[in-house]
């Protein structure tokens, strides 16, 4: 059950019914995003300047 079926805003029920769950796609997006760029990218050798600390 999403959200908009759980919900009782029937005004964004059928706004998700005629666009889709756009705030749900954009966590998935977001998530894999996250995931994607974990895996590309190591940041474990960066080290924090002398003069900042």
């Amino acid at each position: 059950m999403t959200f908009a079926e759980a919900s009782d805003a029937p005004i964004y029920a059928g706004l998700v019914e005629e666009q889709g769950d756009v705030p749900a796609e954009v966590r998935r997006v977001a998530e894999a995003t996250l995931l994607e760029v974990d895996r590309v990218l190591d940041f474990s050798t960066m080290r924090i300047p002398t003069a900042a600390r």
